[in-house]
Order: structure tokens, then sequence, then C-alpha cells
């Protein structure tokens, strides 16, 4: 079959590799626009375009991919599908088109769970001990077409969400390949999703990030291992002798507090030379490393000495 990859971020580069590798021709990549100031890309350029270039293949790259310019370059390319994942943008019926047989979609998620943007961030941050890829045709509606097919990974308990991330990119090069080929041979059999069983993963936001301390010491541990590398977790301590300082929050462990009876969750309980706790909602967290504002991460014993938190001291919201 004649393809179009269309992808931007991270996620897709695995898959589209991979399809480098079949039987299939890739006809183009679309990808996002290089986005410039003063004369001067403002970020890495999409790891995608480099994919593309490695195999001399056409890119385009519009900045609004549903325009009737765009929706008559991409038929001119005579594609019998579009295959999609981390684009950046919602492919209008006009756009889906385009392609002979439309477009799949790879989506890090066990649909209908977890649709839209953030799908890793959040089944790591609401304490999922399992999720997967899944591979849809498109439609209009954002991640609610039919599956073609499905693989499930259990998540470690430690596991940050770069790390599920990455695993889960290779699941979906090997799947997407499979499901290509289903589509291509008419074996393909879609199954409709349950939207009553639908949840959002919408786009993270840097207020995401703001620990509430009324939340189990748990789910606290699920949203530092979950909001990495962006937004972060973060709160802010109130001294008694200054502004609030604004921390992040690295890997911490999770334990029963014996906290005097009133404790106000965010409440310091114990210092010592390298060991912090805070209590939570319920149980009490021991983080192993903490930055400061405009700091470095720093190991929680390092961080204890120069900054003199004692029992009693408040975490919360500036």
């Amino acid at each position: 079959m004649r393809i179009i990859m269309m992808g931007t971020g991270p996620f897709g580069t695995p898959a589209f590799r991979q399809l480098y590798d079949t039987r299939h021709e890739i006809v183009a990549v679309v990808t996002g626009p290089v986005r410039t100031r003063h004369g001067k890309p403002v970020a890495h350029l999409s790891p995608i375009r480099g994919i593309a270039a490695e195999h001399h293949t056409p890119i385009f790259d519009p900045d609004d991919v549903n325009t009737p310019g765009a929706v008559e370059h991409l038929a001119g390319y005579g594609a019998d599908l579009l295959v999609v994942c981390d684009y950046g943008q919602i492919l209008k019926p006009a756009t889906l088109g385009a392609a002979r047989l439309g477009g799949i979609n790879i989506h890090g998620s066990l649909l209908p769970k977890y649709r839209g943007a953030a799908p890793v961030n959040w089944a790591v941050y609401h304490g999922e001990e399992q999720t997967g890829v899944t591979i849809i045709h498109m439609t209009p509606k954002v991640d609610a077409g039919p599956c073609i097919a499905r693989a499930a990974t259990a998540i470690g308990p430690e596991e940050t969400a770069p790390e599920l991330e990455g695993r889960l990119a290779e699941m979906g090069a090997a799947l997407v390949c499979e499901a290509v080929d289903m589509v291509e041979e008419g074996t393909a059999q879609p199954l409709p999703q349950d939207p009553s069983l639908a949840s959002k993963a919408p786009r993270l936001k840097k207020s995401d990030g703001a620990v509430d301390w009324s939340r189990p010491a748990l789910a606290i541990k699920n949203q530092v291992r979950a909001f990495e590398p962006w937004p972060k977790t973060f709160t802010f301590w109130h001294r008694t002798d200054g502004p609030p300082v604004r921390l992040i929050l690295g890997p911490l462990d999770v334990v029963d507090a014996d906290a005097p009876p009133g404790t106000e969750p965010g409440t310091v309980l114990e210092v010592s030379k390298e060991r912090l706790v805070i209590a939570s909602g319920r149980g009490a967290v021991v983080p192993r490393s903490i930055q400061p504002a405009g700091k470095r991460m720093l190991p929680v014993e390092e961080f204890l000495r120069g900054y003199r938190l004692k029992p009693g001291d408040r975490l919360g919201s500036e």
C-alpha cells in the first residue's frame, strides 16, 4: 500500500521507522511546521523529520492540515492509507478522505479509556496497574473510532510516564505494522468502542503539577511519576522567616504516619539529617530528592543541609 505517515512528537518514531521495513511504500511524511524566532528554530526539530530525510521521503508541514489547499496536496500523493501518531492536529473528514482507506491512529492507552493528548501521563497519575496501545480507524471524533488491534502491558509501581511511554511506543510499532497488513488484506475486524467506558486524558497544564496534600500519599507518589518531565510535581514551603519557596518533588516513598490528631495535610512530621516526612490525606510521603526554585535536583540529605525545615512547617499552594 501507499502510505502517508503523520506525526510530530516522539511517540510515533519507532512505528514510523518500522513501517519503512515493511513491503508498503511511504509516499510522504506530514509533520508540524518548524517554529522559528529571530530566524532560528525555537525547539528541536521533530524526530519524524529525521526519519523522512534518511529515506528521502517528501515532507509536508502545513500550519493547518485541514485547509482545502492542504487536503488537495495530500490527495495528490494518491495514498491508500494515513498512519497517524502524535501529530498534534485533529483531522477533519475531508482530510481523512484524502487517502483511499482513510486513516488509522496509534494511541497510547486501552481505548476507550484515556482519550486525549496525554493518555500515558493520566494512566500513571490515576494509579492504573495496566495500560496498552490501541490502533483505531480514525473518525472525526477524537480517539473514538473502532479498534483494529490492542496490546496490553502492566505498569511498574515505580515506572515513570516517560519510561512507560517509551515501552508503549515500541509496542505500537509492532502493532501498527500488523494493523496495516490487516487493512490491506481486508481481514481487519474493527470493534466499536463502548462510550460508557470512555475517560479523558486532556493535554497537561502547568497547574496540574501542584500538590494537593489532602490526597493519599500513594496518589502523590503517582503524581510525581506521572508528570515527568513536565510539568513536574511542585509545592511551596511556607517559611516563618521569609516568602514561600517553590519545591519540585523528585521520587518519593510512602509510609504510614503516626501524626498527632488534627494534623493538617502538608505538615512536616519529621526531619533528620537524611529524612523528611510530610503528612498527606492518608499516610505520609518521604521524598528521596527535592529541587528548590532555581537550583538543581538535590538528594534529600543534601537538600536538608541547606534548607532548614522543621516539624510543624507547612507545605501547600502558593
